[in-house]
């Protein structure tokens, strides 16, 4: 299968720039991938479409002010962008310009807050770094840091919550889990009344999630690896939504892929630690989600791909030319779809 069967037009002013002023009333495109059909709602009508006992699993992981500008002893200008944190004070970051940052560089951010060292260079040019400072390190990073929008998102975020859910718990991220961005407390208040249940999971996103597909077919294409971690409580709340024949929503295509990667060939979980990289595109036989609310996806990626083997990828194409006709807001800050 070929990475351009996977193009489709999109507009430039229908890319997103800031978010919706109440994070609920952004439009919702429900997919009926069985009967095939279409509708137009806002999103805080998702709870109509969610059954008493089915089992809703977010993403609580949290975006870190990832994106930090310093200055080398020579004075020049660098910018880090934090990936992942490798143990302790040592992180893999991406920085610019990379041809100048060698190892034993050292820069300094925030007038002296935080000082860094290059230690190794990594495959694919990042740089293993060492954080030295005095007090907390995640303390200072809200005081210097930025956060990391996407880059397709040119306008500043007047409020940085807005680049988080309203659940997000654990720090890690350099990158939202965007299709949560769209519940409210009160929304999810709502949903818990009906009895659905809600587990949790968490998956720190990595940069590599908006790295073009650089081959042409994509079954040869290497997914970057993310850190996950699933709790007892949770796996237990979706094993028996899942012995109960009721359904596992997944919410975003992170929260799916810490689900397909743990569960057992019955779409059983349990509670563990690790990384993974799955690669999920049309063929893929789901084990464990039944349906996923997600936001619209860059042409090309692995994302677009990760929805088209849910909902069959003539539905899924023919559904994102609706949504530009209609003029749908797209990627990160844009608007939703639940695929039922």
């Amino acid at each position: 299968m070929k990475v351009s069967d996977f193009k489709y037009y999109l507009p430039e002013e229908l890319i997103a720039q800031t978010p919706i002023k109440k994070r609920d009333e952004s439009r919702l495109m429900v997919l009926d991938k069985k009967a095939n059909s279409i509708e137009h709602k806002v999103f805080r009508d998702i709870i109509d479409y969610l059954n008493p006992g089915d089992c809703l699993v977010i993403n609580n992981t949290k975006v870190i002010p990832a994106r930090l500008y310093g200055k080398k002893e020579t004075g020049a200008n660098v910018e880090f962008l934090l990936l992942k944190n490798i143990e302790g004070d040592i992180w893999e970051s991406i920085v610019r310009p990379g041809n100048k940052l060698h190892i034993g560089t050292k820069v300094i951010f925030g007038d002296g807050l935080l000082e860094a060292q290059i230690l190794e260079i990594m495959p694919g040019g990042t740089r293993k770094i060492k954080f030295s400072y005095d007090g907390i390190f995640n303390e200072i990073l809200d005081k210097i840091g930025l956060m990391p929008l996407p880059p397709y998102i040119h306008e500043e975020l007047k409020q940085k919550d807005r680049y988080q859910t309203v659940y997000a718990k654990y720090e890690g991220s350099a990158a939202a889990p965007t299709a949560g961005l769209h519940f409210t407390e009160e929304l999810l208040e709502k949903i818990k009344q009906k009895n659905v249940e809600i587990a949790k999971v968490t998956l720190h996103v990595g940069i590599g999630t908006f790295r073009p597909v650089k081959v042409k077919n994509i079954e040869e294409h290497n997914m970057h690896t993310e850190h996950y971690y699933i709790k007892q409580e949770d796996a237990d709340k979706i094993n028996n939504a899942k012995k109960n024949g009721k359904r596992i929503i997944s919410v975003g295509t992170t929260s799916c892929r810490v689900l397909e990667t743990v569960s057992d060939e019955n779409g059983y979980v349990k509670e563990c630690e690790g990384d993974t990289n799955i690669f999920i595109y049309p063929g893929y036989k789901f084990k464990c989600i039944d349906s996923l609310i997600t936001n619209f996806h860059l042409p090309e990626s692995t994302l677009l791909m990760l929805v088209s083997a849910l909902a069959g990828k003539d539905f899924i194409m023919k559904a994102y030319e609706e949504a530009v006709n209609e003029k749908y807001r797209f990627f990160s800050f844009g608007d939703a779809m639940f695929i039922k």
